[in-house]
């Protein structure tokens, strides 16, 4: 469910030939070229990084200290696994790093990965087990729905995603703990915010670097859940 950062030739040979919609194909393949053009793309190849989402998550990390060592952490819709791998790495051989996603995804050494999807009772009756009993200290969300093109329902499908994982976040998390979550501007974000403000005593706004300019996509960083 996160976003999926590099394209097979092959998908790529498929927009170009697609005539049936000659303007997607323009604008796929003007995405493509500025995609590998793109600073933290060409830094994520060199390293080895499964996306170029990580140096946003690693940006929010170092601004705001998000990770002490032994924290309990989960990663939701975590596929391709880039922020996962970048929480234990940091943590190293203390806490606790749960993925979740209804994604495949390849082993990461020290995440423990449940595939299914986190709104369905087995999968919570998996993840409650993993934790046995105890509570999280940071839930992250970096998900996006599949996109239709249709900006509407794009968007109601984002801000259903983010009420989900907020409503995770109200169960699982502990009081003085903390969710990263993503957003894109557009009708919702705004009552959502307020729902946070509501439930969380600290609620700040990020833009990573890493984050395209153009790009709607932004960040809530909520810490300490009300009673």
């Amino acid at each position: 469910m996160k976003e999926k950062y590099v394209l097979t030739s092959g998908y790529h040979e498929q927009l170009l030939c697609n005539g049936s919609n000659v303007s997607r194909s323009k604008s796929s393949t003007r995405w493509l070229r500025e995609h590998f053009k793109d600073e933290y793309v060409k830094r994520a190849h060199a390293g080895g990084l499964r996306s170029r989402a990580v140096f946003k998550l690693e940006e929010i990390l170092a601004r705001d200290r998000l990770l002490k060592p032994g924290m309990r952490v989960v990663d939701l819709g975590a596929a391709p696994g880039s922020w996962s791998q970048a929480v234990r790495a940091k943590l190293g051989d203390t806490g606790q790093v749960i993925a979740l996603d209804i994604l495949p995804i390849q082993g990461i050494h020290g995440v423990e990965f449940l595939q299914g999807d986190f709104r369905e009772p087995e999968v919570l009756l998996r993840l409650e087990a993993a934790l046995k009993g105890e509570r999280l200290d940071l839930v992250l969300s970096d998900m996006a729905p599949n996109l239709s093109g249709i900006e509407v329902a794009d968007q109601a499908r984002t801000m259903e995603l983010a009420d989900r994982a907020l409503d995770f976040a109200r169960r699982w998390l502990k009081p003085d703990g903390a969710l990263l979550i993503k957003l894109f501007q557009g009708a919702g974000i705004d009552q959502f915010i307020c729902d946070l403000r509501r439930d969380f005593r600290r609620v700040s706004m990020r833009k990573p670097k890493a984050s395209r300019t153009r790009s709607r996509e932004t960040y809530a960083l909520v810490r300490g859940r009300r009673a």
